[in-house]
């Protein structure tokens, strides 16, 4: 009977130390998603695609104060999108269009510029703050050992009430799948790869690629289904101080008028 019970208590203290893993791994799959303490700045290219209608490719710089919730998205080319651009402050999202000169209010739920990608998709994540965890499993991506995570929402501000999520044992996000409440899939996005940013002994990992594949926009071509698909190429990352007057809106102003 004392065999037994150690049995068990055991077994209860494996899956409680499993528990307690599982929550740990995915809080630091959202910690991976922010860069507290610094600024950011980075190079996007922006690669669209419609299946039928061929590619179409912006680009943008991006700036990003997470301790402030505070960036800015300013659009370099082509050149007819030139000078647009995105800021948030203070919760708030607007875009700037430099034809009319005017702000005009957009959400993180928004499409960027017509691709596959939301605004949100730009930012933080916050799977472990605004989601709970429904189903852990251990499974291989490809060459990769992950946790698939199933998560629901705790709360109705996210963009997606449920997702799956894999993750590998350093906390980097390896693929995500976000569903709709009823549980059809409505996008995938993969991440093949990430770079190493070094800042004197502190190492950061930023993806170098992302595929996001809408499940819902697409056509028949042939006998297949193919997807819109957008890739975003992250290059020239910097963790530099940038001037508080970048996250303005009149820091857009001036530089959609060069």
């Amino acid at each position: 009977m004392k065999k037994l019970i150690l049995t068990f208590i055991a077994a209860f203290t494996s899956l409680f130390a499993f528990a307690i893993s599982n929550e740990e791994l995915l809080k630091s799959a959202e910690e991976q998603t922010a860069f507290y303490g610094r600024d950011f700045k980075a190079n996007y290219s922006i690669t669209q695609e419609k299946p039928g209608q061929g590619m179409s490719n912006t680009e943008a710089i991006m700036y990003r104060r997470d301790d402030e919730g505070k960036w800015v998205i300013l659009v370099t080319g082509p050149e007819k999108e030139k000078g647009k651009g995105y800021l948030q402050y203070e919760n708030t999202i607007w875009f700037y269009d430099p034809v009319d000169k005017r702000f005009t209010f957009t959400s993180a739920k928004d499409k960027f510029q017509g691709t596959n990608a939301n605004n949100s998709d730009f930012t933080p994540q916050h799977y472990h703050r605004d989601y709970k965890i429904e189903k852990v499993d251990k499974v291989k991506l490809g060459k990769f050992d992950c946790a698939l995570f199933t998560l629901k929402s705790k709360t109705d501000s996210v963009d997606y009430p449920m997702l799956k999520l894999w993750v590998t044992s350093d906390g980097l996000v390896r693929k995500k799948e976000d569903y709709s409440l009823s549980g059809q899939l409505l996008r995938t996005t993969a991440v093949p790869s990430y770079q190493k940013v070094t800042e004197g002994k502190r190492e950061t990992f930023v993806p170098s690629k992302m595929v996001i594949s809408d499940n819902l926009r697409g056509m028949k071509i042939g006998d297949k289904m193919q997807y819109e698909r957008t890739q975003i190429t992250v290059t020239n990352v910097s963790f530099a101080p940038q001037a508080a007057t970048v996250y303005t809106k009149q820091y857009l102003e001036m530089m959609s008028a060069k």
